[in-house]
């Protein structure tokens, strides 16, 4: 469980970089859902590493748990990571063909991209319990607190989060799928009192699947956004 801490998945990136960035710096990070957990995290520990940040339909981890602890929205939507934190649930999405798992990924949402090809490369990928397992680890290993929906939590329960310390120096940018149903929209609410530089772009008609859903628009949002002095 180990491999799925902050610390140690912040230091395969930085990794990344060191091999692959011919300055020591990437020039953009980008991320969506968990990678832009790792994202975030990597910009906020080791922003000498990282020229600008893109983040798709993915949340900020102060934003993240200040939702959850809410009770509401957020909290209703993310009940599914109390599910998956339970053992031996990787058995029950791999059975039946993965019947659980594809329930989850298009609970609310589109999977019109979903092609029998793309369908059976996700499958094939997946490895059966043993790579499920690998992917559930990272909801089991997540400090994040999930209360019960209705639940609140007080603020002696949380971890602290100071902005000067969760801060985002970079230019960074936000595409959201505005139909996300895995990520309320009070997820990423105050996000610009944790940011420098904040852009933010919205898709009226795509969902936590933005990137197979709006392709061209992603790239070239992500393109002007590079391309800025």
């Amino acid at each position: 469980m180990g491999n799925y801490r902050v610390s140690a998945l912040v230091g395969d990136a930085a990794g990344l970089i060191a091999r692959f960035a011919p300055q020591g710096r990437a020039a953009a990070v980008i991320g969506h859902d968990w990678g832009a957990s790792v994202a975030y995290a990597l910009a906020i520990r080791l922003p000498e590493l990282v020229d600008r940040l893109v983040i798709l339909n993915g949340v900020h981890p102060a934003m993240f748990q200040r939702a959850l602890a809410r009770g509401g929205a957020q909290t209703e939507a993310s009940q599914y990571i109390t599910w998956l934190r339970r053992e031996g649930s990787e058995n029950l999405l791999a059975a039946d063909d993965y019947a659980k798992l594809f329930t989850l990924f298009g609970a609310g949402m589109s999977l019109d991209w979903l092609t029998p090809e793309r369908r059976a490369a996700y499958t094939e990928a997946w490895g059966g319990v043993a790579g499920l397992r690998a992917m559930v680890n990272w909801y089991r290993a997540t400090p994040l607190l999930v209360p019960p929906v209705g639940a609140e939590l007080p603020d002696e329960a949380l971890p602290h989060m100071d902005p000067a310390a969760l801060r985002v120096i970079m230019p960074h940018l936000l595409l959201w799928g505005q139909r996300d149903t895995a990520f309320a929209d009070e997820a990423r609410a105050g996000l610009s009192e944790f940011c420098d530089d904040l852009r933010v772009v919205d898709f009226p008609d795509a969902d936590h699947w933005i990137v197979h859903q709006k392709p061209r628009e992603v790239a070239q949002r992500i393109q002007d956004f590079l391309n800025l002095s």
